[in-house]
């Protein structure tokens, strides 16, 4: 079995009066059109999980997220796509959702655990599949070195040098795969990584975990808007004028809250004239369907 897609992944410029009065040019890689579902990092994160799995000689999927995980939802399609079965252990109460009706259409078993529980994964996966020698643990967000490698690929793709690389931040991989591409590829572009979690410094030592050589880079953690998958009507407006200004959508809870981000360093002069800024859209529009009510 041939587990890859093909990167449909192009980089477009932003225009926008702020950043053409400062000088700076402003460029978003889409990464959330590799896939309909499994785009963005999620394809990256999982491509090597799935290589692993598949040497490993394990057809079934396992693995975690809330009830409007976008991982669980690319899992899930992954796993229809490549020929799996997937379970996914949900965090919470047992609930119906646009999520998990997706979810279940491509063909995952969900199992709802309570939020004590949930904090052990390895035991949860003890628990129920400790029997199953076809069953293949894969951590929330598709953490972990191989997902960060499939994430470093993101640079070999780019044919343009960037001064600045902006990425979302949940669980550190993206960023430290974005770092390891920028060590493989020799290039000086800074990497900013923006936690959208509250008190987000501690995703700094997650990052350096996952690094195979040491990196300079710069964490932003003031854009969290009240923690995970909270936000604001600053956010929310700040999304619904991009989205009808460039027609590329993103969500509040990664892109919209780095995009956000940029644009606020931009105005409090944080870049230099003459800077150009990637900001790599990591996908995950489906996170929507959960904040609708937002809007």
């Amino acid at each position: 079995m041939d587990i890859d897609l093909e990167i449909f992944s192009p980089v477009q410029q932003i225009k926008n009066k702020l950043f053409d009065d400062l000088g700076l040019k402003l460029f978003i890689k889409r990464d959330d059109l590799i896939h309909p579902i499994i785009s963005g990092n999620k394809w990256r994160k999982l491509k090597y999980i799935l290589k692993r799995a598949l040497s490993e000689n394990k057809n079934h999927l396992v693995t975690f997220g809330g009830a409007y995980s976008n991982h669980l939802l690319a899992t899930a399609a992954a796993a229809a796509k490549f020929g799996f079965k997937s379970t996914g252990i949900v965090r919470g109460e047992p609930v119906n959702n646009d999520t998990l009706f997706l979810c279940r259409l491509h063909g995952m078993e969900l199992l709802f655990t309570d939020r004590e529980s949930y904090r052990n994964k390895p035991l949860l996966f003890e628990k129920h599949f400790a029997n199953n020698p076809d069953a293949f643990f894969i951590d929330e967000g598709g953490a972990g070195a191989d997902g960060a490698k499939g994430c470093s690929e993101l640079l070999g793709e780019l044919t343009e040098n960037y001064d600045h690389i902006f990425c979302a931040c949940g669980t550190g991989t993206t960023a430290a795969g974005i770092l390891n591409g920028i060590q493989n590829h020799h290039l000086t572009t800074l990497l900013n990584a923006v936690p959208v979690f509250k008190n987000g410094g501690f995703i700094k030592e997650e990052i350096e975990e996952l690094l195979t050589a040491q990196a300079n880079f710069n964490i932003h953690v003031d854009y969290h808007f009240g923690g995970y998958g909270k936000t604001t009507g600053q956010l929310i407006e700040f999304i619904k004028q991009f989205v009808a200004s460039t027609g590329i959508l993103i969500e509040p809870v990664y892109t919209g809250k780095m995009l956000y981000a940029i644009y606020d360093l931009a105005t409090n002069n944080y870049f230099k004239p003459g800077d150009r800024i990637l900001a790599i859209h990591s996908g995950g529009i489906w996170g929507l369907m959960g904040m609708k009510d937002k809007f």
